[in-house]
């Protein structure tokens, strides 16, 4: 005969797994525009769309509905947030908060060598931008050197808490860019607002780099509130 302690251990980490399966899957249904911003859809039909079991995908639901990406109504349906003026500007105002401090010790401590390959990677990206325009390949590399600069920063300060809550507010920002047109002028303005930053932490200058990413901040949140 099984074990029943030993069945309640195996199944917890499955469920877990598929939980956060599920929890994946919706965001990137969210994401890829499979399930529109601010779509009332059923839970029946997030089942078929995205092909997640019921079990798990109730689960990922709350946890989304805590995090403030979705409203789950009772006999109704679920609806997902939708990006506005609002959120913008609650989500810029998170990542002052918590950057601005960051980077103070991003630049006094920060690894010189990866300051120094980010950097190169920025600039390697505003020349092939500024040459051949915003191609795909740019414009993932761009993604990424979004995600590189601002996890260098959070990661910094190894504080578990503001890691994961980082985390969830970076899905708030690829909402608020779902809709956003990105050209090739807005690119390299990002990127050289990049670079100021890099280069300040590079000086192991901190007031020039809080400094440089409070602009950033500023402009970055001025481009959004533009599409609303």
């Amino acid at each position: 005969m099984a074990d029943p302690d030993g069945v309640a251990e195996k199944s917890v980490p499955a469920a877990k797994l598929l939980s956060e399966i599920a929890y994946e899957r919706i965001l990137e249904g969210l994401f890829d525009k499979k399930v529109p911003a601010g779509a009332f859809v059923s839970q029946s039909e997030l089942v078929k769309l995205l092909d997640i079991p019921v079990a798990p995908l109730r689960d990922a639901l709350h946890v989304l509905e805590a995090e403030g990406v979705l409203t789950i109504h009772p006999r109704s349906g679920i609806q997902f947030i939708k990006p506005d003026l609002e959120l913008t500007r609650s989500t810029y105002q998170f990542r002052s908060i918590i950057e601005r401090a960051a980077v103070r010790v991003y630049a006094e401590m920060g690894d010189e060598a990866e300051v120094a390959r980010i950097l190169d990677r920025h600039n390697a990206l505003i020349d092939v931008i500024a040459r051949d325009g915003l191609t795909p390949e740019a414009q993932a590399e761009m993604e990424a050197m979004e995600r590189m600069l601002h996890g260098a920063v959070i990661d910094i300060l190894k504080n578990p808490l503001i890691a994961s809550s980082y985390r969830r507010m970076a899905n708030y920002l690829r909402l608020l860019r779902l809709e956003r047109k990105i050209t090739a002028p807005l690119a390299l303005r990002t990127l050289r607002e990049h670079v100021d930053i890099l280069a300040a932490c590079r000086r192991r200058d901190p007031d020039a780099a809080e400094a440089a990413l409070n602009r950033h901040f500023q402009a970055a949140l001025q481009r959004n509130l533009g599409f609303f």
